[in-house]
């Protein structure tokens, strides 16, 4: 009688010492960063008047104007669309490239069909960011389930959103060159292997004396 009461004491004591089963899909498990970027694409549009296939000296402000509010800048994307884009597409460049853009082909679909005479400006921009960075929503320990900080890939992941040049490539990436020198590619490393380590001539002789006496 006994023994068993003292199992009894033990497997209680026991219980009380389990954890809740973790998810097995829970993604902070894993091997992956949570917190990851998110690329948006965002289209914006307006419509000129371009009666004759080409825009007027009006339009073409009114198009530079409105580069001005949008912050045009590199990583923007610019279409025109329309009857009258491959007419207007002169002007449009010429304005476009005073921010140091080009126009690219085709256009993205927009909404609404565009009016008879008009042409239509398209700049597609693309954002990437990490949502909910900082996070620091779960203490970091003790952590029974043996998952990852909440924070983890907040710190990597969101400079690289900061500093990818085209955010897009984060979902698609580019196709590469099919004509690839090699020599070129490796010209940097080769410049790094046989330069000259920076202290070979010796450590040089500095007078901190005023007036070098």
């Amino acid at each position: 009688m006994r023994t068993s009461i003292a199992f009894l004491l033990v497997a209680s004591t026991l219980a009380g010492c389990t954890t809740p089963a973790a998810r097995v899909d829970d993604p902070a498990r894993g091997l992956s960063a949570v917190n990851e970027p998110v690329v948006t694409r965002t289209e914006y549009a307006i419509d000129l008047a371009a009666p004759d296939g080409s825009l007027p000296p009006s339009e073409q402000a009114r198009l530079d104007a409105w580069y001005k509010g949008l912050e045009l800048g590199y990583g923007d994307v610019v279409y025109v669309d329309g009857p009258y884009a491959a007419y207007g597409r002169g002007d449009v460049a010429r304005v476009t490239g005073k921010y140091g853009l080009l126009v690219s082909d085709g256009a993205p679909v927009t909404p609404n069909a565009i009016a008879p005479g008009a042409l239509r400006v398209v700049v597609s921009r693309t954002r990437a960011t990490v949502p909910g960075c900082p996070n620091w929503s779960r203490p970091a320990s003790p952590d029974h389930q043996n998952r990852q900080i909440s924070n983890t890939g907040c710190a990597i992941n969101g400079n690289l959103a900061a500093m990818v040049a085209h955010p897009g490539d984060l979902v698609y990436g580019r196709e590469g060159d099919p004509l690839v020198d090699g020599l070129t590619a490796s010209k940097a490393i080769q410049v790094y292997r046989t330069a000259k380590p920076t202290g070979d001539g010796g450590l040089k002789e500095v007078n901190t004396k005023k007036g070098g006496n």
